[in-house]
């Protein structure tokens, strides 16, 4: 196989699938859009980068909301655009993947981890609705590749280039605020050099600096984003019981402010906001740095005196985060397509044995980069919560892992086996 087909073979297998569900669900891509696109349409109408004209927000991360600006820019508000353009970011990302592969693979192998990796059934479907987790995997597959090739060899670019490419992926998710830190430490073990390690963090604080400059001089406060009610939600009392009674965090109940009439509006979220303003013309000025400052004051006290609520959680959180089937994810995923969720264990089972004997078979780099993914992102899960949604940008690495497991099957050998017990034909007499 050559590479020019294993990429043709690859693109095809990930394309055709989430295309045929593009056109099937057209009429519903659009419905369940992720805030950031309301964000977008703002910004092309009046040029403020918010819920509502005139009142800039820092209230999500902002990477898929540059990215839906470029898309509606140029193709416009439609189920096609969006489906589309986010199943050619899917292609660009099984290709990665195989280019991870090759580093340790063969090529043939290489190609069976892509595959793998982008035919799982819950990401066919959530890869053409609106969702940031789109980018996540691509950004997570790029820092994944970068991170190899720099940890082989001594290169300032390489770990440059991977400090930006991981800043860039905490604009995307804010969990990953810490990889940075924690990817400088892989290419010192890996003796990449200092200088190349050190540059990891602080290219990744370049990365940054603009959009958290921009929210101290707009709103008030440095922050990658000020939803901390989210992360307030995922730490207190009745998390645990909300998410153990099959509801999520949405269903957690609210602070009293927020049910006080006379202050109610004080506590808007600006999403909320902007939905009041699109109805109403009303505009609520909401302190969102205030907002930031008190909720995660209130997970400081939730964590310093409620320390086994909070291990209860974590717990929760691990199992939720790695459960092979679907998990309940609030409104966003409210219409799982039925199938698809009794499929995706057939999927995940598999894969997670196959990942585990995997891990013996590769080398010692791409282990503990493996590792640090996989550990990373349990560790994000302690910190917040844990669902399929947030595990599956990163499960092209435990396609790489069982891959890893099946090049060292002896193929060769099991079917010789196979044709020497089959039963042969009597020959006929004559």
């Amino acid at each position: 196989m050559t590479r020019r087909r294993a990429y043709a073979l690859v693109a095809a297998a990930c394309a055709l699938p989430r295309l045929a569900i593009v056109f099937y669900e057209r009429g519903a891509i659009l419905e369940n859009m992720e805030k950031s696109s309301s964000i977008a349409l703002v910004y092309l109408k009046t040029g403020t980068f918010g819920y509502v004209p005139g009142h800039p927000t820092a209230y999500t991360q902002p990477l898929y909301g540059w990215f839906l600006i470029v898309v509606y820019w140029i193709f416009g508000e439609r189920w096609w655009s969006v489906g589309v353009i986010q199943t050619l970011v899917a292609v660009a990302t099984s290709l990665l993947v195989v280019e991870i592969g090759r580093r340790f693979l063969p090529l043939r192998y290489a190609v069976l981890a892509a595959l793998i990796a982008t035919l799982q059934p819950y990401l066919i479907w959530h890869d053409v609705h609106g969702n940031r987790e789109i980018l996540d995997q691509l950004l997570g597959a790029a820092t994944f590749l970068i991170a190899l090739l720099a940890g082989s060899r001594r290169s300032l670019a390489l770990g440059a280039a991977l400090g930006l490419v991981s800043g860039v992926a905490v604009l995307s998710n804010a969990r990953l605020v810490v990889l940075p830190v924690v990817l400088g430490g892989y290419l010192l073990w890996r003796r990449s050099g200092w200088l190349a390690a050190l540059a990891v963090p602080l290219l990744a604080a370049v990365a940054l600096s603009p959009w958290v400059v921009r929210n101290k001089v707009e709103l008030g406060c440095f922050a990658i984003t000020t939803d901390a009610r989210a992360l307030w939600k995922a730490n207190n009392l009745d998390t645990y019981a909300t998410l153990a009674h099959g509801l999520w965090l949405d269903q957690v109940p609210d602070i009293p402010q927020r049910r006080v009439k006379h202050i109610a509006d004080r506590w808007r979220t600006s999403e909320e906001a902007g939905a009041i303003y699109a109805d109403s013309g009303r505009v609520i000025d909401v302190p969102e740095c205030y907002q930031e400052s008190y909720y995660e004051h209130l997970v400081f006290q939730f964590w310093e005196h409620h320390p086994g609520a909070k291990l209860k959680l974590m717990v929760q959180a691990t199992g939720m985060l790695w459960s092979p089937e679907v998990g309940i994810e609030g409104a966003q995923t409210a219409n799982l397509d039925s199938l698809r969720s009794r499929v995706e264990p057939l999927w995940a089972v598999p894969v997670y044995l196959l990942a585990l004997v995997g891990l013996f078979y590769v080398p010692t780099a791409v282990r503990s980069l493996a590792l640090i993914f996989v550990v990373y992102e349990t560790f994000a899960a302690w910190v917040f919560a844990g669902t399929t949604r947030y595990r599956v940008s990163w499960d092209f690495v435990l396609a790489l892992l069982a891959a890893a497991a099946l090049a060292r099957v002896p193929w060769a050998r099991l079917l010789a086996r196979s044709r020497a017990a089959a039963p042969r034909r009597p020959e006929p007499r004559p």
